[in-house]
């Protein structure tokens, strides 16, 4: 199969990938199959209790390098997250892929996780003191003018219009008066960011996205994931009970709403053609932009 397969990687690349991490780290990938490809390559091991992520070549290694020292950090202040596999040096750089190694944790539960679930360690994460390792600052303005440069997938006009938005939320942005202090955010928390350990509890994962930030941003994304992905008002109104604080009571909302979709609508974009399949949604997302269709309901990429 020369194919990619959905996130960009072709078969041979990531069978010859995944072979050299495990070889490196004393693993066995027989059997292995993959869960997700989208940003990173996620597989399981079937071997042994190991997931292994496999970032895109080029990833810069030192994000990487961060991400992982957050995490042993994490686990060090005993945080509810998904635990790095120990005793394997991390990342290793293979082919210019850096690659991770995690603890599977077996999901036996039938019960999904709920926006609920999330409230807890999430503001468990928003009460931790400084971390140790430098945190990038959260900067979703900036995410999202570096994907208005890179994309090719869209018409002009809906360039333009997604660039002229941007420019009009910067200003926007200025006006906002923030009420949560700042911390360790997780950047990215969602139902998919989130497994059950095996004592049934919610633990946080996919730590790319940390940062030092405002716990709006984590808040507002939690929303709109209640909203744009089926889970409904009730869903998200269960999480700011939990949680202590709704955001969308708080006057800067609709701004850090908007910012927070415009960017994963031009990230979706700018990695179109690693998805296949995945223009068609950002088109349709663009749309209900342009027509101001706020509980339009999206498909997840």
């Amino acid at each position: 199969m020369t194919e990619p397969l959905h996130g960009g990687y072709a078969e041979s690349e990531l069978t010859t990938v995944l072979e050299e991490a495990c070889r490196t780290a004393g693993l066995d990938s027989t059997g292995a199959r993959l869960l997700r490809g989208h940003t990173n390559a996620v597989v399981q091991l079937t071997t042994a209790p190991v997931v292994i992520k496999i970032a895109r070549k080029g990833t810069a290694p030192t994000g990487v390098q961060r991400t992982v020292a957050c995490v042993r950090w994490l686990m060090d202040q005993h945080f509810a997250t998904v635990p790095l596999h120990p005793g394997i040096d991390q990342p290793a750089i293979i082919d210019d892929h850096p690659v991770t190694f995690w603890t599977h944790l077996p999901q036996t539960s039938t019960t999904p996780i709920t926006a609920a679930d999330l409230a807890t360690p999430l503001a468990a994460l928003h009460r931790l003191p400084k971390p140790p390792v430098p945190l990038r600052e959260m900067d979703n303005l900036g995410a999202i003018h570096r994907s208005l440069t890179a994309i090719d997938t869209l018409d002009p006009g809906d360039l333009d219009f997604l660039t002229q938005h941007a420019h009009h939320l910067e200003r926007r942005l200025e006006t906002v008066d923030y009420t949560l202090p700042t911390g360790v955010i997780q950047g990215d928390p969602q139902h998919r960011n989130a497994l059950r350990d095996r004592e049934g509890r919610t633990v946080l994962c996919d730590w790319d996205t940390i940062a030092h930030g405002r716990p709006e941003w984590d808040l507002v994304t939690i929303e709109i994931h209640c909203r744009r992905f089926g889970h409904g008002r009730t869903h998200y109104a269960d999480f700011a009970a939990g949680y202590g604080f709704d955001v969308t009571d708080w006057p800067g909302y609709p701004v850090l709403r908007d910012i927070r979709e415009l960017r994963m609508i031009t990230t979706n974009a700018r990695k179109a053609h690693h998805t296949p399949g995945s223009l068609s949604e950002v088109q349709r997302r663009i749309k209900g932009l342009r027509q101001e269709e706020d509980d339009l309901a999206w498909n997840i990429l």
